[in-house]
């Protein structure tokens, strides 16, 4: 067992319904501020770049595996196994489109299949959940 971190003794480190649900709003909150931060502060940038439609799609996708991970955080018994595969997969596939979109250097675009495949495993995982549970 590892240590806990220094001032963390008292902290529960597991992960609950309710921490899961408060990441996913501020996921939330967050692809609201990069779709308006994109949209108006960053608007020249990505015109120069020619990565406005990379931007939208990382915030399309932020969106989309947010609410996923909102409404998986809602749910009980909650499902730990999706849940970080959509994260995962927003951080990564979402998050090197961000890069690249405004820093325009294109080997990031080799790092987002991963994300998109962190996606997919959660979809799928979804899938086999729904089938052992349905029973």
């Amino acid at each position: 067992m590892r240590p806990l971190p220094s001032g963390a003794e008292g902290l529960d480190w597991r992960m609950t319904n309710s921490l899961a649900l408060r990441i996913a709003a501020g996921l939330g909150f967050l692809a609201v501020a990069l779709g308006a931060f994109g949209a108006h502060s960053l608007k020249g940038l990505l015109a120069r770049n020619g990565t406005a439609a990379i931007w939208e799609t990382a915030v399309f996708y932020q969106f989309i595996h947010t609410v996923m991970l909102f409404i998986l955080a809602e749910r009980t018994p909650f499902q730990p196994g999706p849940w970080w595969s959509f994260l995962i997969g927003i951080v990564v596939f979402s998050g090197s489109l961000y890069l690249l979109a405004a820093t325009n250097v294109r080997w990031l675009g080799a790092i987002t299949p991963v994300g998109g495949i962190s996606f997919l495993v959660g979809w799928a995982w979804l899938i086999v959940c729904h089938a052992t549970t349905a029973r």
